[in-house]
């Protein structure tokens, strides 16, 4: 039987391009938000970025060349040199504010269920196969974000925690969901636009977490993850209900 009309425009579809210098920039920004990338750390060298990205020499030296015009990496020289991280990217608040207005409730709403589905397994698997060295790591991670004075590095510090977290449940794929999910919404989280989120408060809850993964305590473990998943959504859409109303007295004639 022949493909359905429908479909054909699915499956031969153009090819996506190979990776460039813009989205090179783009993933190594996504990265250093998440705290996947520490300011002070240093970059492969370039042989090595071009092989892992697939690319050839002068598309990546055309992004690293953009990254440092926008101040986030240095090339250093010399036999200690390289290409270093030396600031977290920043996203216009501007373009924060846009996502905000232009996704729905229902939509934020939407987000916070997936995260709780891939959340409540994450941390059930972290309680089964987290070892001692992950729950020090975790502790570690929880506290840097007490410790972070701007909502830049509040973001990178939350993400990371959560993306840690998933390391320690050992399953591939729900990490690569929860870096999906914090790239969607954990800049909005910390962005200064409403009621700023409290640091203290949410460090805790992270060591609670910890505590419960620590004492394999599944059932606890999983609801203190869904309330901390939900206090999250509340911000957000109260943030949204906040916007959507100061644009609105705006827009008014």
């Amino acid at each position: 039987m022949d493909s359905p009309a429908s479909f054909q425009s699915q499956i031969y579809r153009s090819l996506p391009e190979i990776e460039r210098a813009d989205a090179i920039v783009d993933r190594i920004s996504k990265a250093i938000t998440l705290g996947l990338l520490k300011v002070g750390e240093r970059l492969p060298p370039e042989a090595a970025l071009s092989e892992m990205f697939g690319v050839g020499g002068a598309t990546l030296r055309e992004a690293l060349s953009e990254l440092r015009e926008q101040g986030v990496v240095e090339t250093r020289r010399g036999r200690s040199g390289g290409t270093f991280v030396v600031n977290q990217p920043r996203t216009p608040t501007d373009t924060i504010r846009e996502w905000f207005l232009s996704t729905s409730i229902s939509e934020i709403r939407d987000i916070g269920d997936e995260h709780s589905a891939i959340s409540t397994t994450i941390i059930r698997l972290a309680c089964e196969r987290a070892e001692t060295h992950d729950i020090e790591r975790l502790q570690e991670l929880a506290r840097a974000l007490v410790l972070a004075e701007t909502p830049e590095v509040r973001a990178s510090a939350d993400s990371r925690f959560h993306i840690e977290l998933a390391v320690s449940a050992q399953s591939p794929r729900l990490a690569n969901a929860e870096i999906r999910l914090q790239e969607e919404t954990v800049q909005q989280l910390w962005a200064p636009l409403g009621v700023a989120l409290d640091p203290e408060t949410a460090t805790a809850e992270h060591l609670e977490l910890v505590r419960a993964v620590a004492q394999d305590q599944a059932e606890r473990a999983q609801k203190l993850v869904l309330e901390h998943i939900r206090r999250n959504i509340f911000h957000l859409i109260d943030t949204k209900l906040t916007l959507g109303y100061a644009q609105s007295i705006q827009d008014a004639p």
